[in-house]
């Protein structure tokens, strides 16, 4: 079961933005309780670093933070940094294959879709004391933190340490707005459907539809935008045959059978959605702020973006990457230092400015940098509420199966509330 139960939280790595959480357990130790707290407790140490970065700007990055971190810590603080390729999620295998045959590092980046195995095999400290006695602990969200105690299965101990995250959002094109006569953006989650209908237009006159007011996601990755039309209504993940989740799921069909959205929805992933708001053929679409940069040089001033309005519910799909300790760290006051000063301290500015990923830390939100990037404010406006979809034995499956569950549903083949019968049977049952 072990076996099978890894191979599936492996492979749900390789898929932005899912997070979950683990089953009840009391796995895990709890050595970092019978650690003081105090920091005259903090000796010198040296640290090993394991981390993955996308590329050698981020990896010289990295180098930079580590060594400023190394000149400038009061304890003698050490932190040796091990830069290992991400490979697609292999990543995760390779530490944890590591960290089983006893050659784990201290201190790791990490990502919530792997946590269970690891949890469930005793690997990682409990950071809950280390947490609760830090003094900026209150910095990070509280909802960050939530998301973090699911991740590991438990309601009280944190096997977790927040780093940075991406939020999504959606992106609009003011122009298309403009035409359309819209000169407010949506404020509520019927607004927004009501923005995707205006914004659909036949601009020439020849009874065809030129520009759909929203690009849906129906391939690949579709999930996460969708859960935000599930939320809206009231739904929830969790309970997908709700007459709220299946109300829902009603509006997404609607958007399709209405002519709303292109006819390649069923089939369109990320960059045909994207594709799709570049020329001008939606005027809408949902990502994160990692695109902006690119809509920014190909846009200029027609692109601007919105957090995904409040209905009955609201939710949005938050991707991550955290840091982790291993039980087996001998210095784990000293290891919590270097935790921190990524979390919340000139580790954290250093990475998220140079990155351009969203800082968990709130003192960091506040800087110039990212309150003067409008689609980085968009980003913090959903960190209360943002979330995961839950990660279970059944959920890579479940991912796989939602794209061909949809178009069905598209299309008109099943209904809306036989649709959410077979996700809920598929990923919560």
């Amino acid at each position: 079961m072990k076996k099978r139960l890894l191979s599936l939280v492996l492979a749900a790595t390789m898929i932005f933005g899912i997070t979950g959480c683990g089953t009840d357990s009391d796995s895990g130790t709890n050595s970092g309780a019978e650690e003081a707290q105090s920091t005259d407790d903090i000796s010198p140490a040296t640290i090993k670093f394991q981390y993955w970065a996308d590329n050698t700007d981020y990896s010289s990055l990295m180098q930079d933070i580590i060594k400023k971190f190394n000149d400038e810590n009061e304890y003698g603080i050490t932190v040796e940094g091990e830069e290992t390729p991400w490979d697609g999620g292999g990543y995760s295998n390779t530490l944890f294959n590591a960290a089983m045959g006893g050659g784990a590092p201290d201190v790791a980046t990490f990502k919530l879709t792997a946590t269970p195995m690891f949890v469930n095999n005793n690997l990682f400290t409990d950071l809950t004391p280390y947490i609760e006695s830090w003094d900026d602990k209150d910095d990070i969200p509280d909802n960050i933190y939530r998301v973090m105690r699911e991740a590991g299965g438990s309601d009280s101990s944190l096997y977790l340490m927040p780093w940075n995250t991406q939020i999504l959002y959606v992106y609009y094109r003011p122009s298309i707005f403009e035409e359309a006569g819209i000169t407010e953006i949506p404020q509520t989650y019927d607004e927004f459907l009501e923005a995707i209908k205006r914004c659909t237009m036949d601009t020439d006159g020849d009874g065809e539809t030129d520009v759909y007011g929203f690009g849906m996601r129906g391939g690949s990755g579709g999930q996460e935008p969708w859960g935000s039309f599930i939320h809206g209504k009231g739904g929830s993940f969790d309970q997908l045959t709700s007459e709220e989740s299946i109300q829902g799921m009603q509006d997404f069909i609607d958007l399709y059978s209405n002519g709303y959205v292109p006819k390649t929805a069923t089939s369109d992933g990320f960059q045909e959605t994207l594709s799709n708001f570049k020329s001008g053929l939606t005027a809408m679409f949902i990502h994160h702020v990692g695109s902006s940069l690119g809509l920014e040089e190909e846009l200029g001033d027609d692109v601007a973006a919105f957090m995904i309005p409040k209905g009955k519910g609201q939710w949005t799909s938050m991707g991550d990457t955290e840091t982790v300790m291993f039980d087996s760290c001998e210095n784990k006051a000293a290891a919590f230092e270097w935790m921190k000063y990524l979390a919340a301290y000139e580790g954290q500015k250093m990475w998220c400015e140079g990155t351009g990923q969203v800082p968990v830390s709130q003192s960091v939100q506040q800087g110039d940098y990212f309150q003067n990037n409008e689609f980085m404010k968009v980003s913090l406006e959903g960190i209360d509420f943002a979330g995961i979809v839950p990660v279970k034995d059944t959920t890579t499956e479940w991912i796989s199966n939602w794209p061909a569950i949809i178009s069905q549903a598209l299309t008109g083949e099943i209904s809306a509330e036989e649709c959410m019968e077979q996700l809920d049977q598929a990923l919560n049952q």
